[in-house]
């Protein structure tokens, strides 16, 4: 039984291997050819050279990107957070001054009819269009959050996951600076207050509410006994 069970497993192995060498060139070749088209998508443009991927601690990959003519045209990140389902990876193009172009979800674990529906959401001329605005001068947070882009209904965690996404790749690689964070960090502080709220109603957690602009998510929702509504 031992050597059958062995010769099985070594047969197994070899079929797997023989199948991984013979699609995986093509996976890549096909991988490779979403990212060309996704790189065109969100630069707005279809003749384009775009420079070597150059990697950038913490996760992004940055591509040059110029037009037929040399000229340069932006920069296309990509850029990875934790969604509620898991990771979410978005590729946005930025112009010269750091607004957005376009960008296309590239990967990402989210419930379909959700969080799923960020493809398309923040779309140009969609209720929650984030194309023309520039991440260092806007507030580029949910609305409950007060900020200024409207989030996918009854899926609050994709958005702002997805809104930071891009907000991490505008800090890291347009304005070169090291403020990323992640969503989980950015609403840590709001969970916790939301537990004291709904248990001590103390001053101090109120306090802490206004200040992380959660109180009428957590506090408020508490007190009328509605709970907030997210995915």
């Amino acid at each position: 039984m031992l050597v059958v069970l062995t010769l099985i497993a070594i047969v197994a192995a070899g079929v797997l291997a023989s199948v991984n060498a013979v699609t995986a060139p093509q996976i890549e070749k096909i991988n490779a050819e979403n990212l060309a088209a996704g790189i065109k998508a969100v630069m707005g443009a279809d003749q384009i050279t775009v420079a070597d991927p150059q990697e950038i601690e913490g996760g992004f990959t940055a591509y040059s990107v110029s037009d037929a003519q040399g000229t340069y045209l932006g920069t296309a990140v990509s850029s990875t957070t934790n969604g509620f389902g898991g990771p979410l990876q978005v590729l946005v193009g930025f112009d010269k001054e750091g607004t957005i172009l376009g960008y296309t979800i590239l990967a990402h674990a989210e419930t379909p009819g959700l969080g799923a529906k960020a493809a398309d959401w923040f779309q140009k001329g969609q209720k929650g269009d984030i194309i023309g605005k520039n991440p260092g001068t806007c507030n580029f947070t949910v609305s409950k959050d007060g900020g200024d882009v409207d989030a996918i209904t009854a899926s609050t965690i994709t958005s702002r996951a997805f809104l930071l996404a891009i907000q991490n790749a505008y800090n890291k690689v347009i304005a070169g600076t090291d403020a990323t964070t992640s969503a989980t960090t950015q609403t840590s502080s709001k969970e916790e207050c939301c537990g004291k709220c709904e248990g001590e109603q103390s001053e101090e957690c109120r306090g802490k509410c206004e200040k992380d602009n959660a109180k009428k998510d957590c506090c408020t929702a508490s007190d009328l006994g509605t709970p907030e509504v997210i995915e």
